[in-house]
C-alpha cells in the first residue's frame, strides 16, 4: 500500500492559535482602521493630505509668519520699485533706472519677491490670501453640507410628495446661473448690513452664495445613499423593534452617511476655492487691499511683461491648493471604498 504524501512543511508547522488570532484581528478591525491602512499605502493621497495640513497651518498662523519675516501684507516698499516702469529694481541700494530684477526681488529678505508698482511682499500676501480662500471655501462647504444632508435625508427617507418637492428644488438650483447671480448680488450689496461692514459683509455674502446655491450636489448624493440604506436589513430590524423615524434617521442612517459626506466635502472645498478666486479676479470678491489669490492674479495681468513672477506665484498657490485637496479627496474615496482590497 502506498504511503500518503507528506503534507507541505508550512501546513505541518502552522500554529492554529496564530491562525485564529489573525482571523480575530482581521474581523475586529473597524472601518476607520481599514481605511487608514489603505490610505497610508496611497502615497499620492498622503502627499495631498500633508500639503492640505500645511496649508491650514499657514492660514492659521499667517499673522505670526508675516510678523516673523517683518513684512505686513499691505506695507509698501517703494524704495525697491523703478518709478519709470513700476518694475523691481535690480539693486535698490544703488538704483539705476531701467535696470530691473528678472526675479522680482526674490531673496532672503523677500522670499517670493515683491509686487510691482507698490512693492508689497508677495510671501505675506500669499499666506494671508490662503487665509481668505480657505475661510470662505471651508465655511461655505459646511453650509452646503448641512443643507444638502438635511434635505437629502428628508427626501430619501420620507419619499412621496416630500421627495418630489425637494428633488424639483434641486433641479431648479442646479439650473441656476450661479456665477452671474453672484456677480450681480455682490456688486450691489450695501456698505453695511446684518451688523457687518466692509469685507466682513462681503465674505459673509460669498459664503452664503457659495454654500446655499451648491447644496443640491451633495443633496443628490445623500438622497441616493438614503434610498439605498432605508431598504437594508438593519433598518427593517430597527423598525420591527419599534424604533421611530428620529431614531432610524439619527442613529442608523446618518452614521452610515459620514463617509460619503466627508469624501465629497474634501472634493467640494477646492471647487469653492476656485469660485472665490474667480469672483475676486472679476473684481466682485473681497475688496482690496485685503489679500486674495484671485485679486492678486487680476493685478498681475497688467505687469506680466515686467514682473512674470507676479503672475506665476499666486497662480501656483491656487494650483497647488486645488491639486492637494483633489488628491486628498481621491485618496479618501479609495480608502473608504468597500471594493478596494486591503
Amino acid at each position: 500500500m502506498t504511503a500518503p504524501m507528506d503534507a507541505p512543511e508550512s501546513s505541518q508547522h502552522a500554529d492554529p492559535e496564530a491562525v485564529v488570532a489573525g482571523a480575530k484581528n482581521a474581523a475586529s478591525r473597524s472601518l476607520r482602521q481599514i481605511a487608514w491602512q489603505r490610505f497610508r499605502k496611497d502615497k499620492v493621497g498622503m502627499a495631498g493630505g500633508i500639503v492640505v495640513i500645511l496649508l491650514i497651518l499657514v492660514a492659521i498662523f499667517a499673522p505670526l509668519l508675516t510678523a516673523w519675516f517683518g513684512h505686513p501684507p499691505n506695507q509698501f516698499n517703494q524704495q525697491m520699485i523703478d518709478p519709470a516702469t513700476g518694475g523691481v529694481l535690480l539693486d535698490p541700494d544703488d538704483p539705476v533706472p531701467g535696470m530691473l530684477d528678472p526675479w522680482g526681488g526674490i531673496g532672503a529678505d523677500h522670499l517670493l519677491g515683491v509686487e510691482p508698482v507698490n512693492g508689497r511682499d508677495l510671501f505675506s500676501r500669499i499666506v494671508h490670501g490662503a487665509r481668505t480662500s480657505l475661510l470662505v471655501a471651508t465655511v461655505a462647504t459646511v453650509v452646503c453640507v448641512v443643507i444638502g444632508t438635511v434635505l437629502g435625508v428628508v427626501a430619501g427617507y420620507f419619499g412621496g410628495w416630500v421627495d418630489t418637492v425637494i428633488s424639483r428644488a434641486m433641479d431648479i438650483f442646479l439650473a441656476f446661473p450661479l456665477l452671474l447671480f453672484a456677480i450681480a448680488l455682490v456688486g450691489v450689496i450695501p456698505d453695511g448690513a446684518f451688523g457687518l461692514t466692509g469685507n466682513g459683509l462681503r465674505i459673509g455674502v460669498l459664503i452664503f452664495i457659495i454654500g446655499f446655491f451648491n447644496w443640491p450636489y451633495i443633496g443628490r448624493i445623500v438622497r441616493g445613499q438614503t434610498l439605498t440604506l432605508k431598504e437594508r436589513e438593519f433598518i427593517e430590524a430597527a423598525r420591527s423593534l419599534g424604533a421611530g423615524s428620529p431614531h432610524i434617521v439619527f442613529r442608523e442612517i446618518l452614521p452610515n452617511l459620514v463617509t460619503p459626506i466627508l469624501v465629497y466635502s474634501t472634493l467640494l472645498i477646492p471647487t469653492n476655492i476656485l469660485f472665490e478666486a474667480a469672483l475676486s479676479f472679476l473684481g466682485v470678491g473681497v475688496n482690496p487691499p485685503t489679500a486674495t489669490w484671485g485679486g492678486m492674479l487680476e493685478n498681475a495681468l497688467r505687469f506680466y511683461t515686467i514682473a512674470p513672477h507676479f503672475v506665476i506665484i499666486p497662480g501656483l498657490a491656487i494650483f497647488i491648493t486645488v491639486l492637494a485637496f483633489n488628491l486628498f479627496g481621491d485618496g479618501l474615496r479609495d480608502a473608504f471604498d468597500p471594493r478596494s482590497s486591503d
